[in-house]
């Protein structure tokens, strides 16, 4: 990202090529303030089955496993089991959102859309794939300014049950802040079934999300496979260290999770990246084993 722009690297300045992650065409930090009792998502929010406290504190191990993955970094991580409904969150604080916004704006799009009983344009529909699959920036700003920017944003999210997020000011999309937590709780409103997204839009929305580049499926991937993600990477002008994300949803184990990683604070987008993943490997680590 440019110092002025939130031009969030639509490019891939590094490809990887990570195996075990079979994408499914259907179109359907940790902080230096963490918290080790943030409170279970609302019953229902996957369609699943409720969201349960865990036997033992798993937000504690969390916090402890993303501490030694940190490094002079910082992790925040959240993750979900959608089989016994536990999750895991470890870290409170705020991050920018680069790229992994689009996820946001697309969901929002859609729920404005299904408001106004219609389907998506076939332009908004070039934006989404160019967007998701393969996060074009230019095609980001062209639907953040049709859902109304941070407003729009912010309106969706109070339905999507985000508290903790807030739309970048002056068209400054990648800026935009949000925790892990209020990440998971959009990955249930695009993966789960109690949702104000419909079955299509949500179908939609996770079929783009399995089917990002190659050089992209870096992430939330390392911890398993049947992947659906979107990743943000974004240089910061005013440190020189880089803002790493990812979030989406992965089966380890026969289980399924939803995982979302944020950060910042590394020196390379490369080293980053391996920090995001052994925080992605460490969440469903933390749940392995919960119910």
């Amino acid at each position: 990202m440019r110092r002025t722009t939130p031009r969030i690297c639509a490019t891939a300045a590094l490809a990887l090529l990570l195996s075990g992650c079979a994408f499914s065409p259907v179109p359907t930090a940790l902080a230096s303030s963490v918290s080790s009792a943030v409170p279970s998502a609302p019953a229902g929010a996957t369609g699943a089955v409720p969201s349960r406290e865990p036997s033992v504190d798993l937000n504690a191990a969390l916090v402890s496993a993303l501490q030694r993955a940190a490094g002079d970094s910082s992790l925040s991580a959240a993750v979900f089991d959608t089989k016994s409904g536990v999750t895991a969150v470890g870290g409170n604080r705020s991050y920018d959102t680069a790229s992994i916004v689009k996820v946001d704006i697309l969901a929002t799009l859609l729920m404005q859309a299904q408001d106004a009983g219609r389907r998506l344009t076939a332009r908004e529909t070039a934006y989404a794939t160019a967007m998701i699959e393969h996060s074009d920036n230019d095609s980001a700003t062209a639907l953040w300014n049709a859902i109304g920017g941070a407003a729009g944003l912010d309106a969706a999210g109070k339905r999507f049950g985000l508290t903790a997020t807030k739309g970048g000011a002056g068209g400054e999309w990648g800026l935009t802040q949000t925790t892990a937590q209020d990440q998971l709780m959009l990955l249930k409103a695009v993966f789960g079934t109690d949702s104000p997204l419909s079955a299509d839009s949500r179908g939609y929305l996770r079929g783009l999300m399995g089917q990002v580049q190659a050089d992209q499926q870096w992430g939330v991937s390392a911890a398993g496979s049947n992947c659906a993600l979107k990743n943000g990477w974004l240089p910061r002008s005013s440190t020189s260290l880089w803002d790493i994300n990812s979030i989406g949803r992965v089966t380890a184990d026969g289980r399924t999770y939803l995982i979302a990683v944020l950060s910042d604070g590394h020196a390379t987008r490369a080293a980053g990246i391996a920090k995001v993943e052994d925080a992605a490997r460490a969440a469903v680590r933390t749940l392995a084993g919960s119910g």
